[in-house]
């Protein structure tokens, strides 16, 4: 059975939204080698429809010269999300439909291995309501933005474990929960 590690860049005080904001801190190699680590121990990719709308033609073009993770991007089956997404062209990608937890965990039952999922918010605070994410690997950004979209909803309440966590030189911090059982 598949388990659901999700990575996402966040504020101090929870925003998730757009991670623009990450450019000012710069990229620490190190940052790279922990997603890279993360994308290591996963066999598929789930998305929302936004960020899989981004991410295709992102990712699609790029080569492992010119970036360690496309091969990972490009060539895992990717899950997508979406009641309104009519097609999807990049490389092994299937729509699942609208959200629902039964699909989520159908296909964790169906996947062997860990499901990679990076933004996503709509789909995460979703699985998250569910119990359905096993995984939270947070890189948090030494900022506050007062506003926007948050990874956590008014009254969300989930217990995890902290199984790792590592400091950056760019201020950010790598921090790795477990769902506590």
């Amino acid at each position: 059975m598949g388990k659901i590690a999700v990575h996402e860049f966040i504020t101090l005080d929870g925003v998730i939204d757009a991670p623009t904001w990450t450019f000012d801190y710069g990229f620490d190699p190190k940052m790279g080698e922990a997603i890279g680590a993360i994308m290591g121990s996963c066999t598929a990719i789930l998305l929302g429809r936004r960020t899989y709308e981004e991410f295709a033609p992102a990712w699609s073009g790029r080569t492992a010269e010119q970036d360690p993770g496309a091969p990972f991007m490009n060539d895992s089956p990717k899950y997508v999300i979406s009641s309104s997404l009519q097609g999807a062209e990049w490389t092994n990608s299937t729509i699942l439909g609208a959200y629902s937890a039964v699909a989520v965990r159908s296909l964790k039952d169906r996947i062997d291995g860990q499901i990679y999922v990076s933004g996503s918010g709509t789909l995460v605070r979703a699985m998250l309501a569910d119990g359905l994410v096993d995984e939270l690997h947070l890189f948090v950004y030494p900022l506050t933005l007062g506003a926007g979209q948050r990874l956590f909803p008014n009254g969300h309440k989930t217990t995890f474990t902290l199984a790792a966590s590592d400091a950056y030189d760019n201020g950010a911090l790598h921090l790795h929960y477990q769902l506590a059982e």
